[in-house]
């Protein structure tokens, strides 16, 4: 099933020439903020609008109170890389399909209030480079000026590259359908939680992955580096990443309902949780997590792909090397994400 019009609606206009890119401080990322203030208020929502002045932009945020003053923040980066000349990269899998779930999350938490714990919806801003991993990145203005205590948080749930299938069409739709969590076990008992949840939409299956196994160059990580309990939502950077092919023509977009029917129930789920507060473990490092979902994510081309047999084989051999934690030394950490590194090229 596909997502409601009005969130396709939104990932086209996002994705328009009159937005041209939607780089913070420029007319179009202007546009594009007023955009999701008007699908966040179409959504029964009252957004503000929060400056980050070092990108030179603003996030969007909006809340629904819950039954304690405690929350969920469910987060994606509105901004994109702009214009070159009369080339515009317009930013549909990154990331606007991941602000278009945003939006459908919130209708859907709008019309049904979750039970517990209030919801943030954050639209942020000054993702994308030159701001990735600097201190004006909107999430860090975010973090540094929260709208709540960030103490206060117990899930900040950040999303990226939603909008394509894992590989060509040729492969199973058991890897297609794959869309990653990394961060789960930063937090006490959130990886059961996840885990239980991982196949309760059709047409996705959510594999957990430890948060290091990518650099963590999305908007988690100043929630991360402030101690809050943290995920990121992704799939993997694809032939069209960060050029201008990367359109909404080409995105799945039964794959993005499914993500947000997903998200819907996650965040349900964990507003619900019985725990006064969800502990941040900094120490949770979860490396056979990582291993058990590339080896979900290979098993079914191992018939058939030299690749997919020889990785899985050093998959077999990392696993070994695990402790009761489930952690691997540096430098076989390294090698895993090597190999990750080497997984998601080839599946690009």
């Amino acid at each position: 099933m596909e997502p409601s019009h009005p969130t396709r609606s939104l990932v086209e206009a996002l994705c328009s020439d009159a937005c041209a890119g939607r780089r913070p401080g420029t007319p179009g990322g202007l546009l594009a903020r007023s955009l999701v203030v008007d699908a966040l208020r179409a959504a029964g929502l009252d957004p503000t609008e929060q400056p980050a002045p070092g990108c030179g932009g603003a996030n969007v945020v909006a809340t629904i109170p819950g039954e304690i003053d405690r929350w969920v923040l469910v987060g994606a980066h509105y901004d994109h890389l702009g214009a070159s000349g009369k080339v515009i990269y317009r930013g549909a899998d990154d990331n606007a399909a991941s602000v278009g779930i945003l939006v459908d999350v919130a209708r859907a938490l709008t019309a049904r209030r979750p039970d517990g714990r209030g919801v943030i919806f954050v639209a942020f801003d000054g993702e994308e480079s030159p701001y990735y991993a600097t201190g004006a990145m909107g999430s860090q203005q975010f973090a540094r000026t929260p709208t709540v205590p960030l103490d206060r948080i117990d899930m900040m749930v950040a999303m990226e590259l939603l909008g394509h299938p894992i590989g060509p069409e040729v492969l199973p739709d058991a890897v297609r359908g794959s869309v990653f969590a990394l961060g789960a076990e930063r937090s006490a008992g959130t990886s059961a939680r996840v885990d239980a949840l991982a196949s309760a939409v059709d047409g996705i299956t959510i594999r957990r992955c430890d948060a290091e196994v990518i650099p963590p160059l999305s908007d988690h990580l100043a929630f991360w580096q402030a101690g809050v309990p943290f995920m990121l939502l992704t799939g993997t950077r694809s032939s069209t990443y960060h050029t201008p092919w990367d359109t909404p023509d080409r995105l799945d977009w039964g794959r993005v309902g499914a993500i947000s029917r997903w998200l819907e129930g996650f965040v349900r789920d964990q507003c619900a949780r019985p725990e006064a507060r969800v502990r941040f473990l900094a120490d949770g490092q979860d490396d056979r997590s990582t291993l058990d979902a590339m080896g979900a994510l290979l098993r079914p081309l191992a018939g058939d792909v030299d690749l997919a047999r020889s990785a899985l084989d050093r998959i077999d051999a990392l696993q070994a090397r695990c402790d009761a934690q489930g952690r691997l030394q540096d430098a076989e950490r390294m090698t895993l994400q090597g190999l990750v590194a080497a997984i998601e090229s080839a599946l690009a």
